[in-house]
């Protein structure tokens, strides 16, 4: 759920050293830990809209913008949010490169008012890079809810560099930022950070390393001395003028003897680090613990081993509910309007004097399906989106994760995943680009090949469709729209149990290795904002999601139409692939008209339905149901059971990916090997589960 249009788009994955500006422009590099309100300083300076997540490492890519400020031009980039420069995480390999090498004027780091401490690490490293940097402490609205309260003249006297204050949500302290970047970017008062001294033996080699460095021109004397002293050779892989390259690393490396103790070096330069940061806070922040004691009892609850999980499961079924609830009433609105105009393009394309197969064509193949999609996509994701961004805007995520990590490393999987499966919630495409937040590889590919068996929107509809008709006319008493969310909250529980027991199974054969460890911050819980919820999940998600189905839902209902209007000896290409397919369907208790659906269902998962209906009903177009007492006599007379009707749901839950999911995970994994694998493991996970029930329902009933 956090990647959106505007994160995604290919101009957004340009190189970040490729700064493109003019001769009259600054660029500002924008840095900071996730959960720091950076993308929302970046939008409340440029202008532009970036969605702001709730939980970490949400901003995979770079993105960029511009602004003026007393006549001069600013290019501002937003680095991926880092807790530091020196981890793994690609993410901070982007941020730490392009403030080791990029080309700018001035670093705002952004800081979080609320947990200054946690936050004055990466300031001390990027302080070490370069002495053009700001302390941008934002949040301040928040820390003064919580009474407390900062000494900025005191940090500031301290570090040496300019502190500014802002709460960038409602512009508190954006001029003074501005002004300050621009004094910063002309250099205007210089000034000199302090850095951090360090143990008397880590010192003695930065001592004895610079004089070296100095003879070889090399730019950040200190921190490049350090580097050597505690990290690996391959901080040093980018050929930089007036920069050590690995090899001239490797042989200082040597010269010095610093190999052996790289590791212990590291530990006790960021202890002593830390160590600083927790005295900075206790001179000049000043808490009160009543506030913060408040947040931990929440949290106490909401993550605890006994209600985590049961809150999130109620939590999960009540957004289904409403979602059920809600999108009957559109969907039947815009089914009857959309529909409506059917006629009237067929009687246009009439006027034009096309053919009765071409207006077929268009008009109940390619409109009909787009019209079907659009109705009924469009009312449930415009109810769910804005719930779901909203538990995100509240930060309660970030919390689901914490829940369910214990369960991702018993199955040998990265405990970030279960946020790319909330993402799949609303398109697997997009869980699937989510997946780039777990530095691991090998966790990352099994996050990729896994997030189909979460439901994603386009299923939703045969889901709550199916379940309405089998089940919940069985409890009439129940209010209304409670049995079908009920089953799809089910079976998303169901969903994360496979995705669990395929992660186990991936890691003990063709993907073999351990969990890593992992840093995930829980923000503070905050307000909603109203506007910036509604901007995302319907501007951005719910029309980002609608029109690419919309994209492939044309050609598929064209597709559709000619299958089920070409005859082959008395019959059509439909019903000659259903009769094919009838014997492998029957083994796992479904029939060819269904297998069949879904084959023809990859473009988009929406039309699986529909497909359905109209080889059943022989229609030859995509046909529409009117109620759920109408879509079950079609389903009964066609030899449909309640059998019938669980494993059609469980094999819309763990089928193939449908079309844009995989061309997703090819362009992510740059391997038909993989996408090859992401489309035959849940079909054989599908086949598997599916030839299971109906085994044990036959040898019960």
């Amino acid at each position: 759920m956090g990647l959106t249009a505007q994160s995604v788009k290919p101009g957004k994955m340009k190189d970040v050293f490729n700064i493109e500006k003019s001769d009259n422009q600054y660029v500002i590099a924008l840095a900071g830990n996730p959960n720091t309100g950076k993308s929302t300083v970046f939008n409340s300076l440029t202008g532009l809209k970036q969605h702001t997540g709730n939980w970490p490492g949400k901003t995979v890519v770079s993105a960029r913008g511009e602004y003026m400020h007393n006549s001069m031009k600013y290019v501002l980039v937003d680095l991926p949010g880092s807790y530091s420069l020196f981890t793994s995480s690609k993410d901070e390999e982007v941020s730490r490169d392009f403030l080791c090498y990029g080309d700018y004027e001035a670093v705002v780091v952004v800081a979080d008012a609320t947990c200054l401490e946690r936050n004055l690490n990466l300031v001390f490293q990027i302080s070490e890079i370069t002495d053009r940097v700001i302390l941008c402490i934002n949040l301040i609205d928040e820390a003064r809810k919580k009474n407390i309260t900062i000494d900025r003249k005191g940090l500031q006297e301290e570090l040496n560099i300019p502190v500014v204050m802002t709460s960038a949500r409602d512009g508190s302290g954006m001029d003074e930022l501005k002004s300050t970047i621009e004094k910063i970017s002309m250099q205007q008062p210089i000034y000199i950070p302090s850095v951090v001294r360090y143990d008397e033996e880590t010192e003695k080699k930065v001592q004895s390393i610079t004089p070296v460095l100095e003879e070889m021109n090399v730019l950040n004397t200190r921190w490049t001395a350090l580097r050597l002293i505690d990290s690996d050779t391959d901080i040093f892989s980018e050929k930089k003028a007036r920069h050590l390259d690995k090899a001239q690393a490797e042989e200082l490396t040597e010269t010095f003897n610093l190999g052996a103790d790289k590791k212990n070096s590291r530990e006790r330069i960021s202890e002593q680090n830390y160590d600083y940061a927790n005295l900075l806070t206790q001179k000049y922040v000043k808490e009160d613990m009543s506030k913060i004691y408040r947040d931990k009892k929440i949290d106490d609850i909401v993550t605890s081993k006994v209600f985590g999980l049961p809150i999130m499961l109620l939590m999960l079924g009540f957004i289904f509910w409403i979602t059920v609830q809600g999108a009957n009433y559109p969907s039947k609105f815009l089914s009857g309007i959309f529909f409506g105009f059917q006629d009237t393009l067929s009687e246009w394309l009439k006027s034009l004097g096309a053919s009765d197969y071409l207006r077929g064509l268009l008009a109940d193949g390619a409109y009909r399906t787009l019209a079907w999609v659009v109705a009924v996509m469009l009312p449930p994701m415009a109810i769910f989106f804005p719930l779901f961004t909203l538990l995100e805007d509240l930060g309660y995520l970030p919390r689901v994760a914490f829940n369910l990590d214990h369960h991702f490393k018993n199955s040998c999987a990265h405990g970030k995943q279960s946020l790319c499966m909330c993402m799949g919630l609303g398109c697997n495409a997009a869980g699937v680009v989510g997946c780039r937040i777990i530095d691991s590889p090998r966790e990352r590919l099994l996050a990729v090949l896994t997030n189909n068996f979460m439901p994603c929107n386009g299923r939703f509809p045969t889901l709550i469709a199916i379940s309405s008709a089998f089940f919940a006319v069985s409890y009439r008493s129940f209010p209304k729209g409670l049995i079908p969310a009920l089953f799809v909250t089910l079976l998303v529980i169901m969903g994360i149990s496979i995705t669990l027991a395929v992660s186990k199974i991936l890691s003990a054969t063709i993907l073999k290795g351990v969990p890593s460890t992992f840093t995930l911050e829980l923000p503070p819980y905050r307000m909603p904002q109203v506007g910036r919820i509604l901007y995302t999940s319907i501007i951005d998600r719910t029309a980002f999601v609608l029109t690419r189905a919309a994209a492939v839902a044309a050609p598929a209902g064209a597709v559709t139409w000619l299958l089920a209007n070409t005859y082959i000896e008395g019959a059509s290409i439909l019903v000659h692939i259903s009769e094919l397919l009838d014997p492998l369907a029957a083994f796992i208790g479904l029939d060819g008209m269904i297998l069949m659906a879904f084959i023809v269902g990859i473009p988009a998962n929406e039309i699986v339905l529909p497909v359905l209906l109209m080889a059943y009903l022989s229609t030859g177009t995509l046909t529409e149901f009117h109620s759920v007492e109408f879509l079950r006599d079609i389903l009964v007379q066609n030899g449909w059971t309640p059998l019938t009707a669980i494993n059609v749901m469980l094999f819309s839950l763990l089928h193939w990916p449908c079309s844009t999911t995989l061309w997703t995970v090819k362009r992510e994994t740059g391997s038909i090997k993989w996408t090859l694998a992401a489309f035959l493991i849940p079909t054989a996970a599908a086949f598997a589960v599916c030839f299971a029930t109906t085994a044990v329902y036959r040898l019960l009933f």
